[in-house]
């Protein structure tokens, strides 16, 4: 194998994050890759992996020459853009995340309309509650709502956003409005799950005093968009980002508690947890990434 499918095999490695996995990627059996990373190795007479029977990890010359061929891989790709561009014709994939039910509101169409102006584009959508790993995922962006913690990942704002509580006309006339924030634990709550984490503790800001008051989950559930179903259905009070329930408030299907009192569910987050893109650090992105974003920016501001 030439130079340059050696820098492939050995960012696959790292990505997937082990033999197997790239190995299935790449449709090559373990055995052919133990022996191309070892042939990979041996030609640069260093060691790139320290390998266990159950992981494999970077050492320090791995590490550097990682970073390096993500540097080459990265040129490459802006070569043929190049090319490709100056063509009028955009081509390539490009690979999304996004929340539940934001992604099956807004993302999902957005993307079909401009799959539909795009057809050398192949587009894959993945739609997850928590931050996937970019790199290991291989995803060109995400869609993210709050305030992401210190990382290497850059961002983007979209549009401003804040979280609220929403119920039905149903669930209040059946149970009444809760007058304090306090008063929610006496009421049916519909609480998300991440990652095994139990989003029941929600922040207020209430009569100029922080608020924290801990619910009792009536239904759980680790999908976005079911949460508003169930609310929707009149099965209790949800906690959703305002562009999730835009168009329910609106409509009058839903309606807002306590307006401008809820902040959230973590220190980390405050009365404006914006919608915005996240893209893995690095200086170059694709031309397909860089039309759909402005694109979708341009489509959220038409619906």
């Amino acid at each position: 194998m030439g130079k340059l499918e050696d820098i492939m095999l050995m960012v696959e490695v790292v990505d997937a994050g082990g033999l197997s996995a790239a190995g299935r990627r790449l449709n090559l059996s373990p055995a052919t890759m133990t022996s191309r990373l070892k042939s990979l190795e041996a030609r640069y007479k260093t060691r790139l992996f320290n390998r266990s029977t159950r992981s494999i990890a970077l050492t320090r010359a791995g590490e550097e020459f990682y970073q390096a061929a993500l540097q080459v891989l990265e040129d490459i790709t802006q070569a043929e853009s190049v090319l490709m561009h100056r063509e009028g014709i955009l081509s390539g994939s490009l690979r999304i995340s996004a929340p539940s039910d934001f992604g099956r509101q807004y993302v999902s169409p957005a993307l079909l309309e401009f799959s539909c102006q795009h057809p050398g584009i192949n587009t894959s959508l993945f739609l997850s509650e928590s931050l996937m790993n970019l790199i290991g995922s291989r995803l060109d962006m995400c869609i993210r709502f709050g305030n992401l913690p210190d990382s290497n990942l850059v961002t983007k704002s979209i549009r401003p956003n804040r979280r609220v509580l929403v119920a039905s006309d149903g669930y209040l006339s059946k149970h009444g409005q809760p007058p304090t924030p306090e008063a929610l634990c006496t009421h049916r709550c519909l609480v998300m799950e991440q990652e095994g984490v139990l989003m029941n503790k929600w922040r207020f800001e209430y009569r100029g005093k922080p608020v924290s008051v801990q619910v009792s989950a009536a239904m759980v559930c680790n999908d976005g968009a079911l949460i508003r179903t169930w609310a929707l259905a009149g099965a209790g009070i949800a906690a959703k980002s305002w562009w999730d329930v835009r168009d329910d408030v609106e409509q009058g299907k839903l309606v807002i508690l306590f307006p401008d009192n809820f902040i959230g569910f973590s220190q980390h987050d405050n009365k404006q947890v914006g919608l915005q893109f996240v893209y893995p650090e690095r200086r170059y992105h694709p031309p397909q990434v860089k039309a759909f974003s402005e694109f979708f920016v341009g489509w959220l501001g038409d619906t």
